[in-house]
This record gives structure tokens, C-alpha cells and sequence, in this order.
């Protein structure tokens, strides 16, 4: 039998201290090394909550970004990184309980991202996803934040954006580097998603470099 994969699970969460257990215990633990909550400089008692519920807890600034890149230092300053990473917000137990689809297509075939999606998405997503479409000609089903990523693959993307532009930044840069990326289908309504200014700069930004 294969070994199984090292799976990390990071959960960027603000003021989720009545959604993040549940978000927590709906993941697969069994198939996972660990679960990286990052409070996000909460008011609340996100921070206890997760770890209450087995999660490890880091803190961080308020950005999304700034997040997600204070559990890339973690899971580098550890002896042997994850081979995948998985990004599930701290109020998304929908997406959670769904988190063996995201990471399945990279251990089973390869690939490199996946998406999660759901439905067409609300305006604002569709906007920035027929942006990246026009300009990569890279068909994109969503901009939402759920994914897995390969962790090599993740680094490689050296990602730098520490607020509301993350998700978009992965995705375009995802596209520049080549890689392999399918898209899975969530339960549950879609997220909002805002077109943002730092969205808007990595999509022009990255379309100056090809």
C-alpha cells in the first residue's frame, strides 16, 4: 500500500468562535497530519475554541493574506513540510466536511490545484473569473478561497499578498507557472466575493510579464 500523504489543513479565521469547532471536527482528521487554525486577530474566542477542538492555533494580523503566509512559515519551520496544503476558511464547515474532494485529484492523479467552486458564483466572482479568462485565456469556475495546493507548488507561486487579494493572486499565478489545476464542486451557496482593488492589481500585473 502507497504511504499516505502529508495533508495540512490551513483555516485563516476572524471572530469565528461560533463556527470554527464545527469547521474543525468536520475535517477528515484521520487523513490528515494537522490542522493549522491562524487567528486573525479576533475579538472573540476564536483562538481557545480551535484549540479546544485539536487544532493547532497560530495568531496573525487581520489580512487574509498576511494569514495564510503565517502558516507557510509554520509549515516550513517544520522537519518535513506537507507534501499538500488545503485552505478552508474558519466559517465554511460545509467546505470543511468536503475536503477529501479538494485534495483527492492531487494524491490520486498529480494535479497540482484544486479549486473548489460552487455554482456560477455571485457577481463579483464571475467578473474577476472572466477577467482572468480574457487575459490568460484560462478558464476559472470560481475565486472562492477553499483549494488545495501542492506545497512545493505553493512555495514556487511565492506568494506576497497579505489582504483581500490572496485567492486571486494564487490563481493567476497558478496560471503563469503552468500548473496543473481541476475545479470540484462544493455543497452549500456561494460565497460573496468582492471585486477588489488588490484583485484587480495581480490580475493586470501578472498579465504584464508573459
Amino acid at each position: 500500500m502507497a504511504p499516505r500523504s502529508l495533508i495540512d489543513v490551513i483555516v485563516p479565521a476572524h471572530d469565528a468562535e461560533s463556527t470554527i469547532a464545527s469547521v474543525v471536527r468536520a475535517l477528515p482528521q484521520r487523513e490528515l497530519r494537522s490542522v493549522v487554525v491562524v487567528d486573525r486577530d479576533s475579538s472573540d474566542r476564536t483562538s481557545e475554541v480551535a484549540r479546544a477542538a485539536g487544532a493547532i492555533v497560530l495568531r496573525s494580523k487581520a489580512g487574509y493574506g498576511a494569514a495564510c503566509l503565517r502558516a507557510m512559515e509554520h509549515l516550513a519551520a517544520l522537519p518535513e513540510p506537507p507534501q499538500i496544503a488545503v485552505f478552508i476558511p474558519g466559517d465554511d464547515a460545509l467546505a470543511a466536511g468536503a475536503a477529501a474532494k479538494l485534495y483527492t485529484p492531487l494524491v490520486d492523479r498529480g494535479v497540482e490545484l484544486c479549486l473548489g467552486v460552487r455554482g456560477r458564483g455571485r457577481l463579483g466572482e464571475r467578473v474577476m473569473s472572466g477577467l482572468i479568462e480574457a487575459v490568460y485565456r484560462q478558464r476559472v469556475g470560481g475565486i472562492g478561497s477553499v483549494r488545495a495546493i501542492r506545497y512545493a507548488a505553493l512555495v514556487a507561486l511565492g506568494m506576497s499578498d497579505r489582504g483581500g487579494g490572496w485567492d486571486v493572486e494564487m490563481i493567476v499565478r497558478a496560471v503563469k507557472l503552468g500548473l496543473s489545476t481541476e475545479q470540484v464542486e462544493l455543497p452549500g451557496p456561494s460565497a460573496s466575493a468582492r471585486l477588489s482593488g488588490r484583485a484587480l492589481f495581480h490580475i493586470a500585473r501578472h498579465s504584464t510579464l508573459r
